[in-house]
């Protein structure tokens, strides 16, 4: 399992260091990304950090694993900003694609630019919600004052940091600050560039995206984004559950849930189903990508191969409409 957590957050998060449990308990070996920058008490040593699809962190990660453990094969899964950038990832260049089994992309909103002008709603409280993550993110860039403002080789000047102590929006911080850090010349420009739905058309490896409809920060209308991919795609299935929240999924009593989610046993399950398929398929040798992406044609991806046996647990009965769409209901 190769795992990018969401914005701004790393290992030692409470959500990740429980899926990395279970999983290993599973038995999956974990890696997990730490973003530059977002492990505390760790001095970045160049005025650059990460962004919403700084995919050349994660392809490090992913190089270092595959150059160490060369008879390994991938899982790729990715938490909220980490769905983007692990789909955007897998999307820029085929070869990325080369030995991963398959890639789960969790609570991502798909396209920035489309994003942040939802971000200024107060329906589920977006507003509310966009003024805590700029708050953490303003004390995160803070913190590593000196390496990213104060090199002679930083493109941030005085007025650009007052602008970001006045900010109150992930927008404005993005715009007086982190698009500068990657030599983007607009705001518009760094969303475009930065979001997977340009490159996840691309990705060829059986793909899991989860999101819930209670979601307080993917509006809906993102949501058109998976659906009508997993209509044209074989690869691609879309599951949206009634409720969940952002990354919560929790299960158990209301103050006091359990602490291992559905979205845990969910991706492990998925994982489980794939490795399934990928052992008992017919005539389909893993040789290299190309195979794999032959036998993706050929199969189908039926949800009694893959989505059937892992989904029907947890109380829920999961079907995969026509449209590729999975819907649940108590059973």
């Amino acid at each position: 399992m190769v795992i990018c957590p969401g914005i701004g957050n790393h290992s030692e998060k409470n959500y990740i260091r429980t899926f990395v449990d279970h999983s290993q308990r599973q038995g999956y070996r974990c890696a997990v990304l730490n973003h530059l920058g977002a492990l505390p008490n760790m001095e970045l040593t160049s005025p650059r950090m990460f962004t919403y699809g700084c995919t050349w962190e994660y392809a490090a990660m992913v190089g270092y694993i595959k150059w160490a453990f060369p008879q390994t094969l991938l899982v790729v899964v990715g938490f909220s900003l980490g769905g983007n950038i692990v789909c955007k990832f897998l999307g820029e260049n085929r070869s990325n694609q080369d030995r991963v089994l398959c890639c789960v992309s969790v609570c991502q909103g798909y396209s920035a630019l489309r994003a942040q002008e939802t971000f200024l709603q107060w329906d589920q409280c977006r507003r509310l919600y966009n003024f805590v993550l700029a708050d953490n993110m303003k004390k995160l860039i803070l913190s590593h004052r000196s390496s990213l403002l104060g090199m002679s080789s930083s493109n941030i000047g005085d007025a650009d940091l007052s602008r970001l102590y006045a900010a109150t929006s992930l927008m404005q911080i993005d715009d007086s600050i982190m698009r500068k850090f990657h030599g983007y010349s607009s705001l518009k420009e760094y969303y475009e560039k930065e979001s997977c739905v340009h490159y996840i058309h691309k990705v060829t490896v059986p793909l899991l995206l989860v999101n819930s409809s209670d979601d307080p920060l993917v509006h809906q209308s993102l949501l058109a984004i998976p659906r009508t991919l997993s209509e044209k795609m074989p690869n691609v299935i879309f599951v949206l559950t009634q409720h969940g929240g952002h990354l919560g999924f929790f299960e158990g009593a209301v103050l006091f849930p359990q602490p291992l989610t559905w979205m845990d046993k969910v991706i492990v399950e998925y994982t489980d189903a794939i490795c399934h398929w990928e052992k008992t398929r017919p005539g389909c040798q893993r040789r290299g990508q190309q195979d794999m992406n032959s036998c993706l044609q050929n199969t189908r991806l039926t949800s009694s191969e893959i989505i059937g046996r892992p989904l029907l647990v947890f109380g829920r009965c999961w079907i995969l409409t026509g449209q590729g769409e999975v819907v649940g209901k108590e059973v």
